[in-house]
């Protein structure tokens, strides 16, 4: 049976809201220098993330999966969130994933 575009959309979303909770997670890890052993877990699944997305051309699998389904092509078409939001996960979430790494190897080293 293949997925309808719902079901990738629903599936991407909860991902997205996992993952962004990763995010924050290890950036609060960071900045608060509470390194608990769920930071390297949230630090983990954002690594596996970064390890597919690099796989497939910076592009999500989801949204390859949702396009060969026949969802609109683009980021707005296999995620429930606005445009303008969907539209700047790349940018913001690398940027702070980024930051967090740096101060939890700032953290760890000093």
């Amino acid at each position: 049976m293949r997925p309808t575009v719902l079901q990738i959309k629903i599936l991407h979303t909860v991902i997205f809201w996992m993952l962004s909770g990763c995010v924050l997670y290890a950036l609060y890890s960071g900045l608060a220098d509470r390194i608990t052993p769920w930071t390297w877990v949230a630090v983990a699944a954002l690594a596996v993330e970064s390890v597919a997305l690099a796989a497939s051309g910076w592009v999500c699998p989801l949204t390859l999966l949702a396009e060969r389904q026949g969802a609109a092509r683009g980021s707005v078409a296999d995620i429930f969130l606005p445009r303008v939001l969907a539209d700047r996960i790349f940018p913001v979430c690398g940027t702070l994933y980024g930051v967090a790494l740096a101060l939890l190897i700032w953290r760890v080293v000093m």
